[in-house]
């Protein structure tokens, strides 16, 4: 009996019967259940601030970074490839992120909103990609899908 209260104490469990006064705040522990000391969180006002951030929920920051672009544009290239366009509009908005002027990912934006039927933004795409290459051989076409989308 006593080496298993010796092991419970190593351990951090508190024996049957027994409450641990080290933090008064913290209900006594049920039988079988195991007492977890926790410090105390730190009060501003009536809220308590947590420990740490959850980090999953902040938006990516993204600085001018030609070769991320780039390998957005070829995730996108194969969500295309598949059929799945709003995922292959997705990669190729983030390759925009990373650098805003790869005409290239502009294009691709502007054909993959258009298969998913989000005109306003497939304008938008185009109307960028015109801005970035004015003079691309494809120019005149995609001037002419512009005017279609309006």
């Amino acid at each position: 009996m006593s080496r298993t209260i010796l092991a419970l104490a190593l351990i951090g469990v508190a024996p049957l019967g027994a409450q641990s006064q080290a933090n008064p705040q913290t209900p006594p522990a049920k039988s079988g259940e195991l007492q977890v000391e926790r410090p105390p969180q730190k009060t501003s006002g009536k809220q308590a601030v947590p420990p740490e951030e959850d980090k999953s929920f902040l938006k990516e920051e993204h600085s001018f970074n030609p070769l991320q672009s780039q390998k957005s544009v070829e995730t996108g290239d194969f969500y295309a490839r598949k059929g799945k366009y709003l995922a292959a509009a997705y990669r190729y908005q983030d390759a925009t992120l990373w650098n805003d002027g790869n005409a290239e990912a502009w294009l691709k934006l502007g054909k993959a909103e258009e298969k998913v039927k989000d005109v306003k933004s497939a304008r938008d795409a185009y109307t960028k990609y015109l801005e970035l290459a004015p003079s691309a051989k494809d120019a005149a076409e995609i001037r002419k899908r512009l005017d279609k989308l309006k």
